[in-house]
């Protein structure tokens, strides 16, 4: 990057640090470090909730994924407005009702301690991993420009957002998130406005898209049921319904953000915000991919787009194999491009005809430098069988980086890493006061004094700020990270909402049958994904039927008894 590039991004970081933490005054108890005071407005609630799930993943991965694999991904969130409508009916005023500082506090007034502490660790556990992982993505960003190890990048960056969480709590979260996601949305359009810029004379946005359609990169809408595919209609409205109603509802990152409104109604208007902006921003974002993917039809990419990988095995003893592929794809580039053009000019002619024959052409260009390239993979993974083949993670940052104009680059590459200081600052928030409330006030040390709980607050964050550090370190060893993060909270989400609909819906289940229900769910929920027996999406609704499935019929041969009466403050 230029030094034009490198005061942008710095300017940006510091600047959103130094307003969180000056926004978010002195935090004289845990109610106004976990909680705010409970004073946000909706739109502050809104964003922060945008934020939270939007992490750096979100702006590096999600254009790689549409590269790759097209824009079937935004199917992943189709079931969002519906599980909006369910929180704001359901559980959002019994949260705000009972005044908890964490949604699992609930789950001890309606069943019993255990039943609180399975749900809490099951949180800590999932949430403590793909925080890692929410680190690790702006640490590729800064080894890959400043050419060093990802461990050095790694603790400068998880050392950074724990300091501020640490000093300001929740508001200086929540503050930051607010100019965050506003510079988010600025530096995303021009991202996208800047990739058709860049497109050969005479190719413009309708004849991208077009391109990228007949390449099957446009497939947006799958009909087909297949309970094996990971992104179709029913996955998608169905599976990720569950999916995104147990992580707004239970996942404490996501309901410490909204129980920050000042009411029922401004933390209601704060998810109907969030659940009718967030698939039209997905979407965008995953447009910027597949414009990318038009874009480099008629720019030659790297053979292979991590240059760490490429790096080493060109100081292998498989170089001279590696160049000679070079070679070879960069004539096939050159056939491909060609027939590119081709396609644009048949286009233009609208004779179908013509389209239908420059396809076919270019589908075989495109399949003669995909093979290609798997051969090079093949010879990166025989000097490194640890090699990671996916290189989806760097496709947008290899773009951003190579073709943006100077100050634009520092913004985007700041975007990135405030989207990732926002989602993990959340998250961080979230895991200190689930251990707090929920593991050291209630079992530890519960007759403790408020300051007390205050300074363990910010060693908890300081604690799993560490964990998810340590994570983020070998978190290199995963694909794609968007993918893996919400496959890694497949394994759990189900089982924790099943939890939830049986404490909400079903007053009769007792303590100890919704615990059994919940551990004989989750083993079997780790067999199917272990296996792969279904899409991972379809893992959040199997998990959350199995609990209310195997609840019933342990309270029907277990021994009767009464569930503890409901308790308005703890």
């Amino acid at each position: 990057m230029s030094l034009t590039d490198w005061i942008v991004l710095g300017v940006t970081l510091f600047t959103i640090i130094i307003y969180g933490v000056w926004k978010s005054g002195s935090n004289k108890n845990i109610d106004q470090f976990l909680m705010g005071g409970r004073s946000l407005r909706w739109y502050h609630v809104g964003l922060s909730v945008m934020a939270t799930q939007a992490s750096a993943i979100t702006f590096l991965s999600a254009p790689g994924q549409a590269y790759s694999d097209g824009m079937r991904f935004v199917q992943f969130y189709l079931g969002l407005p519906l599980a909006m409508i369910v929180l704001c009916v359901t559980f959002v005023p019994i949260f705000h009702r009972l005044k908890v500082y964490t949604a699992y506090e609930f789950l001890e007034q309606r069943f019993d301690l255990k039943t609180r502490a399975l749900t809490s660790f099951l949180f800590l556990l999932q949430r403590g991993l793909s925080t890692g992982i929410t680190i690790y993505a702006p640490a590729i960003i800064l080894s890959t420009i400043l050419d060093i190890n990802t461990v050095y990048t790694t603790l400068f960056i998880g050392g950074l957002v724990i300091f501020y969480t640490v000093y300001g709590g929740t508001k200086a979260v929540s503050y930051t998130q607010l100019l965050q996601m506003s510079i988010i949305f600025l530096g995303m359009f021009f991202a996208g406005v800047m990739v058709v810029s860049l497109l050969p004379h005479g190719v413009g946005f309708t004849h991208a898209i077009k391109l990228a359609g007949k390449l099957g990169k446009m497939n947006v809408i799958d009909w087909k049921f297949d309970p094996k595919n990971q992104y179709n209609i029913w996955s998608g409205v169905i599976g990720g319904f569950f999916l995104q109603l147990s992580y707004f509802g239970t996942d404490q990152s996501q309901v410490g953000r909204y129980l920050t409104g000042s009411s029922i109604g401004q933390s209601r208007m704060g998810l109907i915000m969030n659940g009718l902006l967030k698939v039209p921003m997905q979407f965008l974002i995953l447009l910027i991919g597949i414009l990318v993917f038009a874009f480099y039809q008629f720019n030659r990419p790297p053979m292979f787009f991590n240059q760490y990988e490429v790096k080493q095995v060109k100081q292998s003893n498989y170089a001279v194999q590696y160049n000679k592929l070079e070679h070879q794809y960069t004539a096939v580039f050159e056939q491909r491009k060609n027939k590119a053009n081709d396609l644009i000019k048949a286009f233009d002619s609208k004779d179908e005809a013509q389209i239908s024959s420059a396809q076919t052409a270019l589908k075989i260009a495109d399949k003669q430098s995909a093979a290609i390239r798997q051969e090079a993979i093949g010879i990166m993974k025989k000097n490194n069988s640890k090699a990671n083949g996916d290189d989806t993670n760097y496709v947008f940052l290899n773009f951003v980086t190579h073709y943006l104009p100077r100050g634009l680059i520092g913004l985007l590459v700041a975007i990135i890493f405030l989207a990732s200081m926002g989602s993990t600052a959340s998250a961080l928030n979230s895991l200190a006061s689930t251990s707090v409330v929920d593991i050291y006030k209630r079992i530890i040390n519960p007759g403790a004094t408020p300051n007390n709980y205050l300074v363990a607050s910010r060693l908890a964050t300081v604690f799993w700020g560490l964990v998810c550090v340590l994570m983020a370190l070998y978190a290199s060893k995963v694909g794609n990270l968007l993918e893996y993060v919400n496959k890694l909270g497949s394994y759990i989400y189900g089982t924790i909402l099943g939890v939830f609909v049986v404490a909400f819906y079903l007053k009769k289940i007792n303590g100890n049958a919704v615990f059994i229900a919940a551990i004989v769910t989750e083993l079997l929920i780790c067999i199917l994904g272990y296996f792969d027996v279904v899409a991972y999406l379809w893992l959040n609704a199997i998990g959350c039927i199995l609990v209310i499935i195997i609840a019933l019929i342990v309270n029907i041969y277990s021994s009767p008894s009464k569930s503890p009466p409901v308790r308005k403050t703890l």
